[in-house]
C-alpha cells in the first residue's frame, strides 16, 4: 500500500488529541490534521473514567496557570471553541475543593501556598478549623489544623461534553479522526518520517504529536526512547450515605489519604493503595474491597453522617502516570526533530487540555509558547531524571 500524508499526525485520541487538533487547525486554517485513535467508543479512556474535576490548588505555578485557563474555557465553552457544535455547556458546578491539613506544617505550607495562588488570581483562602467547621458544620474539624479552599473556578464537569466538544469543533475546521492503531513508527536522521497503521499502511508526516495517554511508553519504544510513563488503576466508587446528603459540599482532599465529592444526592470516593504501581493495560477490573478495607472509616471519622453508608456503583479508570514526578510530560523530544510530547499527566489531564492542547499547537506552529510559557513541564528534565514535583497530587 502506498503512503498517504499529512501535515501533523496526533498518536491518541481522546481529549488531549482532540484538543491539539482544534488549536492547530484553529490557528492555521487548511493546516491538514490526522489524529489516530484505536478506540473512538473512548469507553476505556482515562477521559471516559476520570471523576472530571478541576482546581487551581497546584503547588507549582505553571499548573496552576493551565487551570486557570482551563476553568475560563470550560466556563464558556461554547463561546470559547467558537462555534456552535451542540455541547453549548459543560454544566461546571463551582463547589470548590477543599484541602485538609492536620499539623502546624501542613498549615504553613498552606498559607504559603495560598499566598502565591492568589497572586495568579485564583481565589483560595486558609481556613481555620473554627472556619471550616461554621462553613461546613458536617465535617468533624477534630485532629485538623487548617483547610485550603477554593470557593470559585473550581468544582467539576462535564468530562465527555469537552471531549465530545474538541471533537467537533477540530472536525469543522478540517481535522481527520481515523480509526486505526500505531504499530510502528520510522524514524531517519534524527526526524520521524512515518507511521505504520495497522489498518492504512504507511502514513508520512511533517511532524508528529504523541498523545497516547497510557499507552505513550510504548509507542516511544519505537522510536527506542524511553518515557517513564505507566497505567496506574484507581478504583472510583459511588456511595449512598442517607444521613449525609450535601450536594452542596466541595471536594475534600483529606490526609488520611481519600478525596470524596458529592455527585447529585450521593458521593464519588477514592484512595490511592498504599502498594500503588503498575497495572496491566486491560485490568480495567475495580478493586472492590478498597471502600471497606481502605475508605469507610476514615470518611465515618470525618463525616459523622457516613454511618450508613452503601456502595450503589464502582469503575476503574487509568491514570497515566509520570513516576519521575506526576507531572506531565510536554514539548519536542531533543532527540527527535519532529516528534512532540504531551504526556504522563497523572490524573491531571483532562483539566488540562484546554491550555496545553494551546501551547503544543504553538510550539508546533511557531516554534515557541506563546500564551503560557510550558517550558517547566520539559521533556529535557525527565532524560536527565530532574524531577519538577507537585505536592498537590490527588
Amino acid at each position: 500500500m502506498g503512503s498517504q500524508g499529512t501535515d501533523v499526525l496526533v498518536i491518541g485520541g481522546a481529549v488531549m488529541g482532540a484538543s491539539v487538533a482544534f488549536w492547530l487547525t484553529r490557528m492555521q486554517p487548511g493546516l491538514r490534521v490526522t489524529v489516530v485513535e484505536s478506540d473512538p467508543s473512548y469507553a476505556r479512556s482515562s477521559t471516559a473514567l476520570s471523576a472530571a474535576s478541576i482546581r487551581q490548588q497546584f503547588s507549582n505555578p505553571v499548573n496552576v496557570q493551565i487551570s486557570r485557563f482551563g476553568v475560563e474555557f470550560i466556563r464558556d465553552f461554547q463561546g470559547s471553541l467558537g462555534q456552535d457544535v451542540g455541547v453549548p455547556s459543560l454544566g461546571l458546578k463551582e463547589n470548590g475543593y477543599l484541602f485538609l491539613a492536620e499539623s502546624a506544617e501542613g498549615a504553613a505550607l498552606m498559607e504559603d501556598l495560598a499566598a502565591m495562588q492568589r497572586g495568579l488570581g485564583a481565589e483560595t483562602a486558609v481556613l481555620s478549623p473554627a472556619e471550616i467547621a461554621a462553613r461546613f458544620p458536617w465535617i468533624e474539624t477534630a485532629g485538623l489544623s487548617a483547610g485550603s479552599y477554593g470557593a470559585r473556578l473550581e468544582g467539576w464537569f462535564d468530562n465527555m461534553g469537552l471531549l465530545a466538544g474538541f471533537r467537533a469543533a477540530a472536525r469543522a475546521q478540517g481535522a481527520q479522526f481515523v480509526i486505526d492503531r500505531v504499530i510502528g513508527l520510522e524514524r531517519l536522521e534524527g526526524r520521524v518520517v512515518a507511521a505504520v497503521l495497522e489498518k492504512a499502511g504507511r502514513m508520512e508526516a511533517a511532524r508528529f504529536i504523541c498523545a497516547a495517554g497510557t499507552g505513550a511508553a510504548a509507542v516511544l519504544e519505537m522510536l527506542d526512547e524511553e518515557l517513564p510513563v505507566e497505567p496506574r488503576k484507581r478504583t472510583v466508587f459511588v456511595v449512598d450515605a442517607p444521613n449525609a446528603r450535601h450536594p452542596e459540599a466541595p471536594m475534600v482532599i483529606d490526609p488520611a489519604g481519600y478525596w470524596m465529592r458529592p455527585e447529585h444526592s450521593q458521593w464519588l470516593t477514592a484512595t490511592v493503595p498504599s502498594e500503588d504501581g503498575p497495572c496491566a493495560p486491560d485490568d480495567f477490573e475495580p478493586d472492590a474491597a478498597q471502600f471497606e478495607d481502605l475508605i469507610w472509616e476514615k470518611i465515618w471519622n470525618r463525616v459523622p453522617g457516613f454511618d450508613q453508608a452503601k456502595v450503589t456503583r464502582l469503575w476503574a479508570g487509568h491514570y497515566a502516570y509520570n513516576t519521575l514526578d506526576q507531572n506531565a510530560i510536554l514539548g519536542l523530544h531533543p532527540h527527535l526533530a519532529n516528534f512532540y510530547l504531551m504526556n504522563g499527566f497523572s490524573g491531571h489531564g483532562l483539566q488540562q487540555a484546554p491550555a496545553v492542547g494551546r501551547g503544543i499547537a504553538e510550539l508546533v506552529l511557531t516554534g515557541s509558547y506563546q500564551s503560557l510559557d510550558l517550558s517547566p513541564l520539559g521533556v529535557e528534565r525527565v532524560l536527565e531524571r530532574r524531577p519538577f514535583l507537585e505536592q498537590a497530587i490527588v
